[in-house]
């Protein structure tokens, strides 16, 4: 599932006339990067919640043949992560799937694939993806968790920071969500709720992370995505 759902305010004006998922980067739409990465993991069918402007991401993804696209509509209402994944369950299936943010982009692209590889239902809720805070681009905070050596997550809590980031990509079992309320809520509380349990686990990605949460953001991700491409091209 992608969440597409957001008004994108921190990235007005760019966002005056167009959801945050068409915003462009590099050329390409931010909707596109993250389907290019699902599809190269082997990702066939996507959910994609759709609110702001949705007249015309609709129109941008029907022109996705590669992949099947499946909407979920928050027309009427902006439910946020958790409350998106609980209007989208029905649509979502049985099996463990993968929850993307909008706004991530990452230069690893082999990290879908570890995450995937990771999972192991006998011990995990949801896995997460993240990345140490110094190989992150446009992220600004004191980073989210520390990570056992079993890879069992824990919150940076009261401590003034933690060394990893959260990249907006997890993994999770979907029929956990049927407990979930089908209110606007965030889906932090149900993480920490895992975490308790010891079933909050991560996976740490090479490369560099992208949070493209704004223009200057955008800019930075810009010129980053093209010294990389400068830099496969002389490889």
């Amino acid at each position: 599932m992608v969440l597409a759902a957001g008004l994108g305010t921190r990235m007005r004006p760019l966002t005056d006339d167009r959801p945050k998922a068409m915003v462009e980067l590099a050329g390409r739409t931010l909707i596109d990067h993250v389907l290019d990465r699902l599809k190269a993991a082997g990702i066939a069918r996507v959910v994609v919640n759709v609110h702001a402007h949705a007249d015309q991401l609709e129109g941008h993804l029907a022109g996705r043949t590669d992949l099947e696209v499946i909407i979920s509509d928050e027309r009427g209402g902006l439910l946020e992560t958790g409350g998106g994944l609980k209007k989208a369950r029905p649509l979502l299936g049985n099996e463990p799937i993968l929850v993307a943010n909008i706004d991530s982009v990452w230069t690893d692209e082999a990290a879908l694939g570890r995450l995937i590889e990771a999972w192991d239902p006998a011990r995990m809720d949801d896995l997460l993806l993240t990345i140490p805070v110094d190989r992150a681009l446009g992220f600004d905070g004191p980073g989210d968790f520390f990570r056992g050596e079993d890879g069992a997550l824990r919150h940076r809590g009261e401590a003034a920071a933690a060394p990893l980031a959260h990249m907006g990509v997890h993994m999770i079992d979907p029929r956990l969500i049927d407990a979930w309320p089908g209110h606007r809520h965030g889906i932090f509380d149900h993480w920490m709720a895992m975490a308790a349990r010891c079933r909050l686990f991560g996976v740490i990605a090479e490369g560099e992370w992208m949070h493209v949460g704004d223009p200057a953001a955008r800019e930075a991700a810009e010129a980053r995505l093209a010294q990389e491409a400068r830099t496969k091209d002389r490889v």
